[in-house]
């Protein structure tokens, strides 16, 4: 059996080269015995590969056990796998038998098994070691031969180091590991995804799918989905069920997905000292590029003074001489005529390769006030954030005609944004 069929046969949608890649594993590891340990985050459907694994085994006929780990008291969880004599605690009316027992000779899924207790951890891994278990209550020692797949969405080296989760068990159950990868890295097939799940409940709920625009789409796309599949598949059930428009523009998508600050930001890195790393919100970022810009221009204001100002100097040459001639050079190559700088003063010179354009002035330079006047009235120009933000939207929207989508990518922010900027700045576009 391919990868398609069994796409079809567990319902599984998508074609992207991490989820095509732990298909093609669990069914390698299949027929083998080996324990195998599943990760993922949350909602990336880790359930699904114990029933491949299971199916494709020589083990198909025997049971299959599915156990949430994470659901069962710390109290019950011994009784619950391993069993429990008649009188082992307050309640033991009976003797019963655990998962462990019950299937023998098949299958147990060991879901969410990072937050096993530690004691609980000790009797499992004797288990995967030896098959030997011992009911709550008892002395003695039974017999399993039963295959034991793992699934968990901790952090299992951050577990070990922290002395959460047994080393010698996450070797023991991870001897063939498979990763689900998140929905944000399966971006070709998020709107197939949404595509199918509208299409399931609009035969539930008898009434027409909804579609995307799109702008839509793009928004669908560009959400990194910390819920994964299961919060894209209840999103678009809210939405079948509640718009009565079967056509879903970006601005009624985005009333329907939760924002999360961050969640645009082109990357997040993580430092082992500090932790997450990541900028507030893009307030902060246009700051500190105007800031930066403010003390360049200060810095080169400071620069040009010097040079006006310095009656002993009159060869201005190298850097000097290229930043002065591109501060008052009219766009044709010649200077422009200002009350300290003389146009004619320029002259190049290629007697030597070397030697660079040279800027006199007169020998007795007159300061004239109204030009440093002038310099430091661009230098005290309109610093506030939000107006450079309103006029770099504008311009934005006038650029690309009103067109949003064009508008935030040339901006470098995403639609939301940009929505939520329009919005709260009351800007026509």
């Amino acid at each position: 059996m391919d990868i398609q069929q069994i796409k079809q046969r567990y319902g599984i949608i998508g074609n992207s080269y991490g989820l095509n890649r732990a298909i093609d594993i669990a069914v390698q590891v299949a027929p083998t015995d080996l324990s195998v340990l599943i990760t993922g985050e949350s909602g990336t459907g880790k359930e699904v590969f114990p029933k491949i694994i299971h199916q494709h085994s020589a083990r198909k006929h025997g049971p299959y056990i599915a156990v949430n780990c994470g659901a069962i008291p710390e109290g019950t969880i011994d009784s619950e796998l391993f069993g429990h004599e008649k009188g082992a605690f307050t309640g033991a009316l009976a003797a019963r038998k655990g998962y462990f027992e019950e299937a023998d000779g098949g299958t147990i899924f060991l879901d969410e098994v990072g937050e096993l207790p530690l004691n609980t951890q000790v009797r499992l891994l004797r288990v995967l070691e030896a098959g030997e278990f011992i009911k709550v209550g008892s002395s003695k020692v039974l017999k399993t031969n039963v295959r034991v797949v793992a699934a968990t969405n901790v952090n299992m080296d951050r577990a070990i180091k922290e002395g959460k989760f047994r080393e010698d068990l996450y070797y023991r159950l991870s001897s063939v590991p498979i990763n689900i990868p998140p929905l944000r890295e399966r971006i070709e097939d998020i709107y197939l995804l949404f595509r199918k799940f509208a299409k399931d409940f609009a035969d539930t709920y008898r009434m027409p799918p909804i579609k995307l625009t799109d702008e839509a789409k793009e928004v669908l796309i560009k959400y990194r989905w910390p819920g994964n599949v299961r919060q894209l598949k209840n999103i678009t059930e809210q939405i079948s069920v509640i718009e009565k428009n079967r056509i879903i523009d970006a601005e009624t998508l985005l009333k329907y997905i939760p924002y999360h600050e961050g969640d645009n930001l082109p990357a997040v890195f993580e430092s082992e000292e500090k932790g997450p790393l990541s900028f507030s919100n893009e307030r902060e970022l246009l700051y500190k590029v105007l800031f930066e810009m403010k003390n360049d221009m200060n810095d080169l204001k400071k620069l040009v003074l010097d040079m006006l100002q310095n009656d002993g100097c009159s060869d201005v040459k190298g850097e000097h001489a290229r930043i002065i001639k591109k501060l008052y050079d009219n766009g044709d190559g010649a200077l422009i005529n200002t009350p300290n700088v003389a146009p004619a003063a320029v002259t190049p010179t290629v007697a030597t390769p070397v030697t660079t354009p040279t800027v006199k002035y007169p020998e007795k330079p007159e300061m004239d006030e109204s030009m440093i006047q002038d310099t430091q009235e661009i230098v005290e120009e309109s610093l506030s954030l939000v107006d450079k933000e309103i006029e770099l939207i504008k311009k934005a929207l006038e650029k690309h005609n009103g067109k949003r989508k064009y508008a935030a990518k040339d901006l470098g922010i995403s639609e939301r944004t940009l929505y939520r900027k329009i919005k709260e700045y009351n800007i026509e576009g």
